[in-house]
């Protein structure tokens, strides 16, 4: 999963009119991700969205809904979450390759408050929306 979100990275900044590159880390498993022949980033297994993605899921179905219901906001703010993190990446690499005296500060601060950000408008908008629990107090 995380060589593929590297790929897709690659193929994102590529679009963007980057020469981006991806190879495999000689002693750590993950991807280095290179701009312009600048090795920039690893991408590793945290930056893959899953774990995200299951804490999601996690909380949408401790409080679920309807099943069908439960189903499809599972599926779509999953690929909603995986697809803000390809993104987070992209405008993540790209910060640190033009201001890379702010990669610290983007990596630990910004970029998680985006991700952890929309995780918590999901899940508040489930649990005002479909779930049980709204549900039994209505």
């Amino acid at each position: 999963m995380t060589h593929l979100v590297a790929k897709q990275t690659k193929v994102l900044l590529n679009g963007f009119g980057y020469d981006a590159q991806i190879t495999p880390h000689p002693n750590e498993p993950s991807m280095k991700l290179l701009i312009n022949g600048n090795y920039l980033a690893r991408i590793i297994e945290g930056c893959n969205s899953i774990s995200v993605i299951i804490l999601f899921v996690s909380f949408i179905i401790a409080f679920s809904g309807k099943l069908k219901t439960t189903f499809f906001y599972v599926l779509s703010g999953s690929v909603l979450i995986y697809i803000v993190n390809l993104l987070r990446i992209v405008l993540l690499s790209l910060g640190v390759y033009h201001c890379p005296e702010y990669a610290d500060f983007l990596h630990s601060v910004v970029f998680p408050a985006i991700i952890y950000g929309m995780v918590f408008l999901l899940w508040i908008f489930w649990v005002n929306r479909f779930s049980k629990l709204k549900q039994k107090h209505a």
